[in-house]
């Protein structure tokens, strides 16, 4: 089944394109949608797995609540209010959100936030020896 993540715009979409690998789907709504744009929305995501990760603001709450209407059974991520919008959001609290939505298989981490391999750090403790 194909997963989709719904987001407000390109620069959302963007942010979550760089710490998703290309086998999730990212929509755009572009603002709040209207009719034509909801109909538009569905019919492409109607038989995925909906994820609705949306700004945590006025206009994000109005567009989670008509989405949610279209896509009943669709999981919701969240963003903190202090933070400029899903865009803003810190990567490692955005993939903190993707991981607890069960989408770490396509989450292709920031080297910021990479750990060494237990492999390769005992290739390093022996080279030190």
């Amino acid at each position: 089944m194909t997963v989709t993540i719904i987001v407000e715009g390109k620069n959302d979409r963007s942010k979550l394109r760089r710490l998703l690998n290309d086998d999730i789907r990212i929509l755009c709504t572009f603002g709040t949608p209207n009719s034509s744009k909801l109909e538009s929305l569905y019919t492409e995501a109607k038989q995925d797995e909906v994820y609705l990760f949306l700004d945590n603001d006025s206009s994000g709450r109005k567009i989670r609540a008509l989405l949610s209407d279209l896509f009943p059974d669709a999981d919701h991520l969240y963003t903190r209010r202090g933070y400029a919008g899903v865009e803003g959001t810190p990567d490692e609290y955005a993939v903190q959100q993707l991981e607890k939505a069960g989408l770490d298989e396509f989450i292709v981490y920031p080297e910021s936030m990479l750990r060494p391999q237990p492999e390769a750090e005992h290739e390093r403790r022996r080279s030190r020896e």
